[in-house]
């Protein structure tokens, strides 16, 4: 019997919007300290790393899957790949001893900017040894349509463990499915497509048995969904960090503990992403108005993602995102003020439910051909409604370990698409907040100018409360 899976319109629309010179895999640049890792002649045990990723394959099943397209719908779907190869996605090199931190930013560009293949599973990871302070890193990248944050985080902690001294499980053979044939495909689209009306009708009747007031239940996510489309339907101002892209990246990044953007949160009010977000807005401030940007009429909006992902849902792949899309108050020069503002606009998202809109549209997309798709994809990145994208995935607050070496720090880095010239990860791990800056090479030259910018900015807020 031939198996496979079908990538939802979410996941779909991270294929849909890669061009040459936009990717759409999510990535991180992950720091360990050496320790039992280290060789005699110091480099780093490269097939210890490999038996820790063999062991868990059969727990990450995407981990060994292709594509593969419906004829004529042009639908993806996931099937095995019949001829995986480790080796291929497990990548070995080093920097020149002792190489820099500032040396493992251009080296992460350098392999991010890089497009995964499509024609194999979409990841990989590099090993990267010669990194001084007895340290060595590995950048990981895995495509969009296959993770969220989220779940790259559960990734994360299936490959590593919170032990250092934690034995390796004895994986099962690696048996691949067959693939349907294109016809099997087509048939099922087809049969699919025919089903859906009674399928809406179905999911209807679950929504208004569960609803305790479906009318008020309608207008909510009429509402949401009104909202959603208001704030989607019109272009952000322009800036310098806005702008057609090119294929080469730069990456940078800073770190933050926890305990510090508590200590403002207390003092000051809203919530810890609210704190961090004041610190973006008043980046931001420094960054323009240095390239001379008129700030008091600036409609300077960001993009944050937010999960919708159940309990339930923990551990499983795909997407389970919606966002939030509002202006930054780039113009106000208080940081007080800027953080009760974006408390007020947070607080006004939550009870309007705009994230709820924005999910309801993405399951409309469910109904929508792939063709009809990628015809949305190419028009709407040409309308950005907003400047840059903040994105922040709570991570696990205890060490981690890779076959015994700690891992000390991890960079996310998220993707651009057209016409977004900059974008902000965030991963908690271990009381401390990484943050990962990802911009176009040429629209942002000045890159680590921002990341100080971005770190003032924290500062200012910090030295608010003593």
């Amino acid at each position: 019997m031939s198996n496979y899976d079908r990538l939802s319109a979410l996941d779909n629309s991270f294929l849909l919007f890669e061009k040459p010179t936009a990717y759409t895999h999510v990535a991180s640049t992950q720091i360990f300290e050496a320790g039992p890792l280290r060789l005699e002649d110091g480099g780093i045990d490269f097939d210890a790393i490999r038996k820790a990723h063999a062991a868990i394959l059969h727990r990450i099943p995407r981990y060994r899957q292709i594509l593969q397209w419906a004829p004529v719908t042009g639908q993806p779907v996931w099937v095995d790949d019949p001829h995986f190869d480790l080796d291929f996605h497990l990548r070995h090199t080093s920097l020149p001893h002792p190489g820099s931190d500032r040396q493992l930013k251009r080296l992460s560009a350098r392999i991010m900017q890089q497009h995964v293949d499509r024609a194999k599973p979409l990841w990989e990871t590099w090993v990267v040894e010669g990194l001084d302070g007895d340290r060595f890193a590995l950048i990981s990248k895995v495509h969009h349509c296959m993770i969220d944050g989220i779940s790259g985080v559960d990734i994360m902690q299936l490959i590593m463990s919170p032990t250092p001294d934690a034995e390796l499980e004895t994986p099962p053979a690696y048996v691949p499915r067959p693939a349907p044939s294109g016809a099997e495909l087509l048939r099922d689209e087809l049969l699919r497509n025919v089903s859906l009306p009674f399928q809406a009708v179905r999911d209807f009747r679950a929504f208004a048995e569960q609803a305790t007031d479906l009318r008020r239940e309608l207008r909510t996510r009429l509402g949401a969904v009104a909202q959603t489309l208001g704030a989607t339907l019109s272009s952000a101002s322009e800036t310098p960090i806005n702008g057609p892209i090119g294929p080469h990246r730069r990456f940078d990044w800073a770190r933050t503990p926890i305990a510090e953007i508590k200590q403002v949160r207390k003092n000051l009010g809203g919530s810890l992403n609210d704190v961090v977000l004041t610190a973006v807005t008043g980046a931001f401030r420094r960054f323009l108005s240095d390239r001379g940007v008129r700030l008091d009429d600036l409609d300077f909006r960001v993009m944050t993602p937010v999960s919708v992902r159940s309990a339930s849902e923990r551990g499983e792949l795909g997407n389970r995102v919606s966002a939030w899309i509002f202006p930054l108050p780039i113009g106000e020069p208080d940081p007080r003020k800027q953080l009760a503002e974006i408390g007020r606009t947070t607080a006004e998202l939550k009870e309007s439910k705009q994230a709820i809109g924005a999910d309801v549209l993405l399951q409309a997309a469910e109904w929508t051909p792939s063709t009809l798709l990628s015809l949305g994809a190419r028009n709407v990145t040409r309308m950005t409604p907003f400047n840059t994208v903040v994105t922040n995935v709570p991570g696990p607050q205890q060490p981690m370990y890779m076959q015994g070496a700690r891992l000390l720090e991890v960079y996310p880095h998220v993707p651009l698409v057209d016409n977004l010239g900059l974008g902000i990860a965030l991963l908690s791990y271990d009381g401390q907040m990484h943050w990962g800056v990802n911009a176009d090479r040429d629209l942002v030259p000045d890159l680590h100018t921002f990341v100080e910018d971005l770190e003032a900015a924290f500062q200012e807020l910090r030295s608010l409360v003593g």
